[in-house]
């Protein structure tokens, strides 16, 4: 079954049906192991919507010779296909067709374990308080399938307030190991639409959800995270290109800050910081001078401890930048 666009119907969610929306761009090499991975799953009650960004290679032939194998299995399988534009736009174009008590939205990259789906949904059928579950991660490189280190931050696995955790790069945001209640997503997203950037789709998803709710962690690894060169998250960009993202995501949380209706001064100053904080970053490693004086001097408006840190980052460059040239010239 293949449907086009993203109309906006209510939809009754179906108790205990987990919802896997997965996004996929010129997925042609690997999106059978995700695929092969939902098929795996030990929990029988589960709808698989595969969205199309406009790939042009085999993406949709691979997704479509699977429609026998998911019906053997008792899964609804729907495969959405639409116009190119970014993960978050494809996540938009499968939200309307969801109607599973529970979400989740792996990358058409990374794989689950096999109890990965079973052992989330029955964490929240035990626990009814929570209204979402997260699992640990590994990471696994695509080619030789051996186990790399991970590229986030774990942070305090006992902890349930993330919201600033995944906005600080505290904690990991690795999609597929989040699950959460379709009905309270649903609350936040009303129509069923989450801000379209072109840096991803996990802020979206998660930082309203759980600014509102707890999200607890399960302490295992049910959710394999595929390390690929040319992947979205590790293409690497042009300076132009990653001025642009930064911009993207500074109005990005502009735009949650607005939908959470965050208006204390406290959390207004501590976003304030996190933009002026990535900015100086941003401007230090272009060696951008006058950005990078203009950040440092709004940073020290933020506390002498934040002033300090910065200035001792902003001084380890420069001495890493002199030990280079200095071997270089002795060389």
């Amino acid at each position: 079954m293949s449907s086009k666009g993203s109309k906006k119907r209510k939809i009754k969610l179906v108790k205990d049906r987990v919802s896997a929306v997965i996004p996929v761009f010129n997925g042609e090499t690997y999106l059978s192991s995700m695929l092969e991975s939902m098929l795996d799953q030990t929990y029988s009650q589960i709808e698989v919507i595969v969205v199309d960004d406009g790939s042009i290679d085999g993406t949709v032939a691979v997704a479509e010779g699977y429609y026998e194998r998911f019906r053997a299995k008792g899964y609804d399988y729907r495969i959405v296909r639409a116009m190119h534009r970014n993960a978050s736009a494809a996540i938009n174009c499968g939200l309307p067709y969801v109607t599973g008590e529970y979400l989740i939205w792996p990358d058409s990259d990374d794989r689950l374990e096999k109890e990965s789906v079973e052992k989330r949904v029955k964490f929240l059928q035990k626990n009814s308080q929570y209204q979402c579950v997260r699992s640990l991660a590994y990471y696994f490189d695509q080619r030789t399938q051996e186990i790399v280190s991970a590229d986030e931050s774990i942070g305090e696995l006992s902890k349930e307030d993330l919201f600033w955790d995944i906005l600080e790069s505290k904690t990991f945001v690795c999609c597929g190991c989040y699950m959460l209640k379709t009905e309270k997503f649903f609350e936040i997203y009303p129509q069923k639409h989450i801000p379209e950037y072109d840096v991803g789709q996990n802020f979206q998803m998660l930082l309203p959800f759980m600014y509102y709710y707890k999200c607890p962690t399960i302490p295992e690894q049910l959710y394999g995270v595929c390390v690929r060169q040319g992947s979205h998250s590790r293409t690497e960009l042009t300076e132009v290109e990653e001025k642009k993202k930064y911009q993207d995501y500074e109005d990005l949380i502009d735009e949650i800050v607005s939908l959470c209706h965050i208006e204390d001064k406290e959390s207004i100053d501590r976003m304030k910081y996190w933009k002026i904080r990535r900015r100086y970053l941003l401007a230090m490693k272009y060696k951008d001078v006058g950005k990078l004086i203009v950040a440092l001097y709004q940073i020290r408006q933020y506390g002498k401890e934040e002033f300090h840190q910065a200035f001792r980052d902003l001084m380890w460059k420069c001495i890493n930048i002199w030990s280079v040239q200095w071997k270089k010239r002795f060389q």
